[in-house]
């Protein structure tokens, strides 16, 4: 298991190094300026890190009331997932639309598209980072 200060390190490098990506390349792909895009992923990121909080604990607390537990088989885990980035989408896409000046319907595809470049770099991040800090040996008892 990695210690907190590892998963600080981590949490920070993500979004610092996301931020650094997403501005430039996001105001070169969709025409806006670097800070307007900036700001679009600071405040998605800070958004979706207070969404995924409260809709985890929801869920869980939901699973527990209605099952007992907080177990999630295949299809529960889909759903889970499912509904995290929907609420996450129904979220963000007006804070698109409202930093960029966009219609809700260009922001909803402003959207996905960040969806699926953070999907892309948190795959590379995570490997990349678990490259360099390796997550040190359990000890032996």
């Amino acid at each position: 298991m990695r210690k907190t200060s590892d998963r600080i390190r981590q949490a920070v490098a993500f979004e610092l190094v996301a931020l650094l990506i997403v501005s430039p390349l996001g105001a070169w792909v969709f025409g806006h300026s670097p800070w307007d895009f900036g700001l679009l992923a600071l405040l998605c990121s800070l958004v979706a890190a207070v969404w995924t909080f409260l809709y985890n604990l929801a869920f869980d607390h939901a699973l527990l009331r209605l099952r007992g537990g907080v177990d999630k088989s295949l299809p529960l885990r889909l759903l889970h997932a499912v509904l995290l980035e929907a609420g996450l989408i129904g979220f963000l896409v007006p804070i698109v639309a409202w930093v960029l000046g966009l219609g809700l319907w260009e922001a909803f595809l402003v959207d996905i598209s960040l969806s699926a470049f953070f999907l892309v770099y948190a795959f590379v991040f995570y490997w990349v980072y678990d490259r360099v800090f390796p997550v040190p040996p359990e000890p032996a008892t």
